[in-house]
C-alpha cells in the first residue's frame, strides 16, 4: 500500500481536481431489503468509447446478508497531501463499505483489478463497539490521518449518542472515538471539514430505533428528529457551538462545504418542514466570531391528489420535495439539490452563496408523477434522483434512486426498482441533459436496490484540499 510518490488521483486543490483525467468506472452501493441475498459493490463502465458504456460491468458480493449498505468511500484522498498531517506515501486504492444495519465495515481492494474489487476485510460490529463505542456506521470520509466513519448508535444495544469512529489507514483498525469532549451532541448523521481552519461540522438525523423502520409520524410531527448542526475545534476534538435551524426544520442531514480551503462556508440541505411539507437548503457561514446558519433555498411542497398518494401523506393533499442529498461542484459554483419525493433535480448557481439561483432542473420519477427517462419513455420510474455524485470537473452528474429501505417502502409502497441515470451539463445554458446512452437499471442490479456512487479517481463529495 506504501507509494515512493503520491497517489496520481491526489490533488493539491480543487482546480488540479478537476483538470485530471475523467473517471473509468463508477462504485455503487447494491443492497437487497428483504436481506435474502448480499448486498454488493456494482462497477459501472463511464467511458464513453467503451463498447460496455453505461452498463453493470463488474459484481462484488459481500460474505453476509442483511447489510445494507450505505455511504462508502474511500481510505485515502488529497487530504493526505495536507502539510498538518502528510501522508503522501498512502494511496486511494481501498473502498470502505459500511452496513448500516448490520453494523459491518467492510474493506474491498480495487487495485489488481477495479472492475472487480476484492474483499480484503471485514470489521465486525463487536469491534466497532468495543473500541469506538459506535454502532450503525454511515458515512465514509477520508482524513488525513486516518479513515473517518461516522455512527448514528451507541454501542452494546445503546440508543446513542451516535459520532465518529476513526481506522487507520493502512491496518483499518478501529483506532476508537474521534471525539475528546461532545458537549450536547447526541444525534448523528454527516460531518465534514474546513481542515486548513481546524472546523469540522455535524449534522443530526435520529437515533436506531428512530430511523429504523423509517419515519415515525409521532417523532416527526413532535419534532423529535434532528434540526441542529454542530461546529467542532478539529485539532482538539472538542465541541465549541450547536446552531438550531429551528425544530420545524426536520432532518439536517447532508454537508457540503466549499472546497476552496480559505471559504469559510457550506451547505446543508433539510428533508422537511412540518409546518408545510418544504424542504430547504441552509448556508453555513461566520458570524464574528462565531457561527450561524441562514436559510437560502425553499422547496415548496407539490399539491396532490390523495388518491395517488402513500397513506403516510393522504392526509396532507401533497407530495413533499424530500430533499434528502446536495452535493457542490468542485469549483463551488454549482450546487445539486435532489428532490426524491417530487423526482426532480435541481441546479443552482452559487457563486454567490448566500443568493443561489436556478439554472437547471430534470425530472425522473417522482411519487406522482413517474417521469420516464427521454431515452425510454415507455419505463415510468419509481423513486426519484437520490444520491448524487459529480465529476471533478463539473461535467457530468450521477444520480441513483434508492434513498433507504424503509423509507422507500413508505413513499413507493408498490415499489422503488433500481436505476442510475447520468446527466450531461449543458456547456451553453448549465442545464442538465439525460445521457440517453447511460440508464443502468432493473434485472442489471441482480434485485437489489442502488444507493451512492462512487467514481474512480475521486468526486465531488470524496476530497477535502488543503490549497487554494
Amino acid at each position: 500500500m506504501t507509494r515512493w510518490t503520491p497517489d496520481p488521483s491526489f490533488y493539491p486543490s480543487p482546480a488540479s481536481a478537476a483538470a485530471a483525467p475523467a473517471e473509468k468506472p463508477a462504485y455503487v452501493a447494491a443492497f437487497d431489503r428483504a436481506g435474502q441475498q448480499p448486498d454488493a459493490i456494482a462497477v459501472l463502465d463511464t467511458d464513453p468509447d467503451s463498447e460496455e458504456y453505461g452498463r453493470v460491468v463488474g459484481w462484488t458480493e459481500l460474505p453476509h446478508t442483511g447489510d445494507e449498505v450505505h455511504h462508502f468511500g474511500w481510505n485515502a484522498c488529497s487530504s493526505a497531501l495536507c502539510p498538518t498531517a502528510p501522508h503522501p506515501h498512502v494511496e486511494r486504492r481501498y473502498l470502505i463499505v459500511p452496513g448500516l444495519r448490520s453494523s459491518r465495515i467492510h474493506v474491498l481492494d480495487t487495485k489488481t483489478d477495479p472492475r472487480r474489487p476484492e474483499l480484503v476485510k471485514v470489521i465486525g460490529p463487536e469491534e466497532l463497539g468495543k473500541r469506538a463505542g459506535y454502532s450503525r456506521p454511515h458515512t465514509v470520509h477520508c482524513g488525513p490521518d486516518g479513515i473517518y466513519v461516522s455512527a448514528l448508535g451507541g454501542a452494546d444495544g445503546q440508543e446513542g449518542p451516535g459520532g465518529i469512529a476513526v481506522l487507520d489507514h493502512t491496518t483499518f483498525e478501529v483506532r476508537g472515538a474521534w471525539e475528546a469532549d461532545r458537549g450536547p451532541q447526541f444525534l448523528a448523521y454527516d460531518f465534514w471539514w474546513h481542515y486548513t481552519q481546524d472546523v469540522l461540522v455535524t449534522s443530526e438525523w435520529g437515533t436506531p430505533s428512530m430511523i429504523e423502520d423509517g419515519i415515525v409520524g409521532e417523532l416527526l410531527l413532535g419534532r423529535r428528529y434532528g434540526h441542529a448542526i454542530h461546529f467542532w475545534d478539529l485539532a482538539k476534538r472538542r465541541h465549541v457551538q450547536r446552531v438550531d435551524l429551528g425544530d420545524q426544520h426536520q432532518m439536517a442531514l447532508e454537508l457540503r462545504p466549499a472546497h476552496d480551503p480559505t471559504k469559510s462556508y457550506g451547505f446543508v440541505g433539510v428533508v422537511i418542514s412540518v409546518e408545510d411539507l418544504s424542504a430547504s437548503v441552509w448556508l453555513w457561514h461566520r458570524d464574528g466570531d462565531a457561527w450561524a446558519v441562514t436559510k437560502v433555498i425553499d422547496i415548496p411542497a407539490e399539491p396532490a391528489d390523495p388518491a395517488d398518494l402513500p397513506e403516510l401523506l393522504k392526509p396532507f393533499g401533497a407530495v413533499p420535495p424530500l430533499v434528502t442529498d446536495i452535493d457542490l461542484s468542485v469549483d463551488d459554483r454549482f450546487l445539486h439539490v435532489s428532490c426524491w419525493g417530487t423526482g426532480e433535480l435541481i441546479r443552482y448557481d452559487v457563486s454567490d452563496p448566500f443568493h443561489p439561483v436556478r439554472v437547471g432542473s430534470v425530472r425522473l420519477g417522482g411519487i406522482v408523477h413517474r417521469t420516464p427517462h427521454p431515452a425510454f419513455p415507455d419505463e415510468p420510474l419509481a423513486g426519484g434522483p437520490q444520491m448524487v455524485e459529480i465529476s471533478r470537473d463539473g461535467r457530468r452528474v450521477y444520480v441513483s434512486n434508492s434513498l433507504y429501505g424503509a423509507w422507500d417502502d413508505q413513499f413507493y409502497p408498490d415499489g422503488v426498482g433500481a436505476w442510475v441515470a447520468k446527466l450531461d451539463v449543458d456547456p451553453e445554458h448549465g442545464g442538465l441533459v439525460p445521457d440517453p446512452r447511460f440508464f443502468p437499471r432493473g434485472d442489471e442490479f441482480r434485485g437489489r436496490r442502488v444507493h451512492q456512487t462512487r467514481l474512480q479517481g475521486g468526486d465531488a463529495s470524496s476530497d477535502s484540499y488543503c490549497f487554494p
